[in-house]
């Protein structure tokens, strides 16, 4: 008879990276081959991990394998762009939209409240880019801070035994080491 969800045992599959190509191109061929973005994590910030162990870690490895080691989700290098990208855009588009209509709530006429649409609206821009940098330069540091200690680390929760090898097979394709899986806490019905 075959095992009911509440005695499987689930795994995960964890690898670590030496640069960020390698560890993107593992978590797209991840995604591309039937895992869920919800089934890929990896390490949170340096702060957040030693806030949540009560002490400093001197290298990632000492980490993969402890359940409560603070995790943070995969957020795609897309999803990263479009915020930057709102941030310019919504800068812009509000203080342009906000100069233009005083200019002519105050009765100013069209091209003075193009011109000041324009003005704030470019300046609303450079606001925006300011911030898009702050959002990169965030997440550049959180990569090197993970590299400074050894790698990045990534999680992937595993289904089943195929998904399991899968998994490892992706791993170490892309360059990760110390790749190997461990159980989770069964899963109850």
């Amino acid at each position: 008879m075959p095992p009911t969800r509440s005695e499987e045992t689930l795994s995960e599959a964890i690898g670590v990276f030496d640069d960020a190509s390698s560890l993107q191109e593992a978590i797209d061929e991840l995604l591309s081959t039937g895992f869920n973005q919800a089934e890929i994590s990896l390490l949170a910030s340096e702060h957040a991990v030693e806030e949540k162990l009560g002490h400093a870690y001197e290298k990632v490895t000492e980490l993969e394998d402890d359940p409560s080691t603070e995790r943070t989700a995969y957020v795609s290098t897309e999803s990263r762009g479009d915020a930057e990208g709102g941030l310019i855009g919504g800068l812009m588009y509000v203080g342009a939209v906000a100069t233009a209509g005083a200019v002519v709530a105050t009765g100013g006429t069209l091209a003075a409240a193009i011109a000041g649409a324009a003005m704030v609206g470019g300046a609303g821009g450079l606001i925006g880019s300011v911030l898009a940098k702050l959002v990169g330069d965030h997440h550049a540091h959180y990569l090197q801070e993970q590299l400074d200690h050894g790698g990045l680390l990534l999680w992937v929760r595993t289904r089943d035994e195929e998904h399991e090898q899968r998994a490892r097979q992706i791993l170490s394709k892309h360059s990760a080491h110390d790749v190997h899986t461990h159980a989770l806490r069964a899963a109850s019905s």
